[in-house]
């Protein structure tokens, strides 16, 4: 579980400075102490839905194909869920209201209308695993959770930062959380940021 130290909370005041007021993003709030934080904020996901007049049964048929794609059950690799869950994102869930009605296409991501989408972030969310961790940054997309940051202060390398994204990834941490997670970030101050998807090496 990460100590944030003050230079390093300077920083991720500033970078998280920059997402609300330079990108206009949502600030949801410090997640350190709240319970069941998920890479799929359903209430979040199911509101935006709501607002784009996706029929209830729709909304709940797509977080729930969501849902189950993200889930890591046994002999599932994090590589083949996330793959699934980008198709979804990429494409859309198709599901239809119930027996004899046509399939339609719920959008999870508005490609076509870029500023649609619901933009948001949480600091030091708490997740539960194997062992708790606590990713510093995590961006949100319509409350899908799609990249993480980890930042460290200046006097400590980068790697420290792209181990701890790597550890996180395994089974003994937080692997789950991952599997909707698109880019997976470190920086600090001197080295600037590194980004990667879902089980880059270090040294790429």
């Amino acid at each position: 579980m990460s100590n944030v130290t003050h230079i390093e909370r300077l920083t991720q005041n500033r970078v998280i400075r920059f997402f609300t007021d330079t990108l206009g993003y949502r600030y949801l709030g410090d997640f350190k102490d709240r319970p069941n934080n998920s890479n799929i904020e359903a209430e979040i996901l199911e509101q935006w839905l709501a607002n784009r007049d996706v029929s209830p049964t729709l909304r709940s048929r797509a977080i729930n194909r969501l849902q189950k794609a993200a889930a890591l059950g046994s002999g599932i690799k994090l590589y083949d869920a996330n793959k699934e869950v980008y198709s979804l994102l990429r494409y859309g869930v198709k599901e239809k209201e119930g027996a004899g009605e046509r399939f339609e296409t719920v959008k999870l991501i508005d490609w076509d209308n870029v500023e649609a989408n619901d933009f948001a972030i949480a600091e030091e969310v708490s997740i539960a695993g194997e062992n708790k961790k606590r990713p510093d940054i995590v961006i949100y997309v319509n409350g899908i959770a799609l990249g993480v940051i980890e930042l460290k202060r200046s006097t400590i390398s980068v790697s420290e930062g792209i181990r701890q994204n790597l550890d996180n990834q395994s089974k003994e941490f937080i692997r789950n959380f991952f599997s909707t997670i698109q880019l997976v970030m470190a920086g600090n101050d001197s080295q600037g940021l590194r980004y990667g998807t879902i089980e880059t090496p270090e040294k790429y």
